[in-house]
């Protein structure tokens, strides 16, 4: 068996431990028997945030968007899609900076839409403007080695 990840619930949070070869398998949360990856980002708010940026173990992809910016709309779709092509090695999350305006200012976004690529609560990678979902894979997996 291998080493045991913390993978958080993207439904209620919880801390689950899950062997790294058996994340293909998907599993579900132990508290709130949720599956733990949906092949779609999760809304990430001040409340969840840290659950997902630092203390999981998987590599977080935020999406900081607003719903008034269209080429952030426009990306929606391929982020959507790349969440169901990189799940379960990397969880993607979406940030509207305009219901959580301190996250934004946390990480400095200046514009959108601005991807940022954590692992274990620091920034590895940021890019900004809209990208396809070839795009968005190829420069997510080129971050993490």
């Amino acid at each position: 068996m291998s080493q045991p990840l913390l993978v958080p619930c993207p439904h209620c949070q919880a801390l689950n431990r899950v062997p790294a070869d058996k994340l293909a398998d998907h599993g579900t949360c132990g508290r709130c028997k949720a599956p733990l990856f949906t092949a779609a980002p999760v809304t990430l708010n001040a409340a969840n945030f840290a659950a997902h940026a630092e203390k999981g173990d998987l590599p977080l992809l935020v999406d900081f968007w607003a719903p008034w910016c269209g080429p952030c709309r426009s990306m929606a779709p391929a982020f959507s899609a790349a969440a169901a092509r990189l799940e379960p090695r990397i969880r993607l999350g979406k940030v509207n900076t305009e219901e959580e305006q301190a996250l934004a200012a946390r990480f400095g976004i200046r514009s959108i839409p601005t991807l940022v690529l954590i692992r274990h609560g620091r920034e590895i990678a940021r890019q900004a403007g809209a990208m396809g979902v070839d795009d968005i894979c190829r420069w997510t997996l080129a971050h993490l080695g």
